[in-house]
C-alpha cells in the first residue's frame, strides 16, 4: 500500500535530492582539529612560526590547528608519526633544514624522508649569521677571512652539535671560500655564546633570531649573513656571497607536509589556507620579528627545494667525513 506525499515532505525529498546531486549532502563540511607535529619544543623560532600561520588559518577557516610539541633525535620522531598517520588531511609535519639533512646523516630512517611525505607549502626562511664576541679583534669578515689564510688551522669557529643546520652551514662557508679552521661543536647556542664572550673560539655560526638582542647590544659582532639577501635587521652587515664566495646561499627554513597519498584536493586547499595565512600583513610582520621572511609557494616548488636541499647537505656531510649515525 502507497501513501500520497504531503507537501511539506515533497518538498524537503526533492531538496535532498538536489543537494546530493550537487554533491553537497555527500561532502559536509569537515571541522575536526588538524593536528600539526612540530619537532621542537615551544618557544623557539620554528614552533612560534607554525603557531603563528596555524592560528590565522584558523582565523580564516573555523578549523582549529592543534600543535603537538615532539622534539628529540633530530626530528625523527616527529616524522616517524606523522609519516605513520592516516593521510586523511588532519595531520601536518612542520618540516625543516633537519629533515634534508636526516638523509644523509642516518644510516637508516623508520621512513623514507621523501616518498612518506606530501609537501604542502614552503613558510619562510630565516638568516644564518657568522658572529663574533664583541671584544673580538675581528671586526668584519675581510680581516677574519685574511686571518683564516695566513694562518691555517689557527681560526676555530663554534656551532651546536655535529649535523646541526648551523654545523653543515660552517663546513660550507670553509669549503666555499678555502680556509683551513677548525670547527668546534658545542651542545647549545647558549654554549656557544658563552664560548665568543670567553674567547674559546674565535667566531661562531648560530641562527640570526636567537643572538640577534647579543648584537643589538653590542654584546656580539655580527660579521655576515649567510643567505642570497642581506638580512632586513641587519641590512648594513654583508652576505657571505658578497665577502667571497659567489652563490653561497645559507638560510634555514620551515614547511609544512603531510602524509604520503593524501588526496591531491586536500593538498590543495591547505596549500591555499597556507599562503593565504602568510600573504596576511600581520602574519608577515609577526615572523619578520621572529627573523623570518615569510615564503609560501606551491607543494611542487617545495618538492623540487627538498630535492636540491637533500643533495646539498648530502654532499657536505660526504666531503666532511662526517660518520653517519
Amino acid at each position: 500500500m502507497t501513501f500520497p506525499l504531503i507537501p511539506e515532505r515533497r518538498a524537503f525529498l526533492l531538496l535532498a535530492v538536489a543537494m546530493a546531486g550537487t554533491g553537497v549532502a555527500a561532502q559536509p563540511a569537515d571541522k575536526r582539529p588538524i593536528r600539526l607535529v612540530v619537532p621542537f619544543g615551544p618557544g623557539g623560532v620554528a614552533d612560534l612560526t607554525a603557531r603563528t600561520v596555524a592560528q590565522k588559518m584558523t582565523e580564516a577557516t573555523g578549523q582549529s590547528i592543534v600543535v603537538d610539541n615532539k622534539p628529540g633525535a633530530g626530528g625523527i620522531v616527529a616524522a616517524d608519526a606523522v609519516a605513520k598517520a592516516a593521510p586523511d588531511g588532519r595531520t601536518l609535519l612542520l618540516m625543516s633544514n633537519g629533515n634534508a639533512v636526516s638523509a644523509g646523516l642516518f644510516k637508516s630512517l623508520p621512513f623514507d624522508p621523501v616518498k612518506s611525505f606530501t609537501p604542502v607549502s614552503m613558510l619562510g626562511t630565516f638568516d644564518i649569521a657568522l658572529v663574533t664576541g664583541g671584544k673580538s679583534r675581528f671586526k668584519d669578515i675581510a680581516a677574519l677571512l685574511a686571518y683564516a689564510r695566513a694562518n691555517p688551522g689557527k681560526l676555530n669557529i663554534g656551532t651546536i652539535n655535529i649535523g646541526s643546520t648551523q654545523h653543515l652551514a660552517a663546513e660550507l662557508f670553509k669549503r666555499s671560500l678555502g680556509i683551513d679552521v677548525t670547527i668546534v661543536p658545542f651542545n647549545s647556542t647558549s654554549a656557544v655564546v658563552s664560548a665568543l664572550l670567553g674567547e674559546q673560539v674565535d667566531a661562531g655560526v648560530e641562527i640570526l633570531a636567537p643572538v640577534l638582542a647579543q648584537i643589538s647590544g653590542n654584546t656580539l659582532n655580527a660579521l655576515a649573513v649567510m643567505g642570497e639577501k642581506r638580512s632586513p635587521a641587519l641590512p648594513k652587515v654583508p652576505t657571505v656571497a658578497e665577502s667571497g664566495a659567489p652563490g653561497f646561499n645559507v638560510a634555514s627554513w620551515n614547511a609544512f607536509a603531510a602524509p604520503a597519498n593524501t588526496p591531491p584536493d586536500i593538498i590543495a586547499r591547505l596549500n591555499k589556507e597556507t599562503n593565504a595565512a602568510l600573504n596576511t600583513p600581520e602574519v608577515k610582520a609577526r615572523l619578520l620579528q621572529l627573523g623570518v621572511q615569510a615564503s609560501g609557494g606551491t607543494p611542487q616548488a617545495q618538492a623540487d627545494f627538498f630535492a636540491r636541499e637533500i643533495k646539498r647537505w648530502g654532499d657536505v656531510i660526504q666531503q666532511a667525513g662526517i660518520q653517519k649515525q
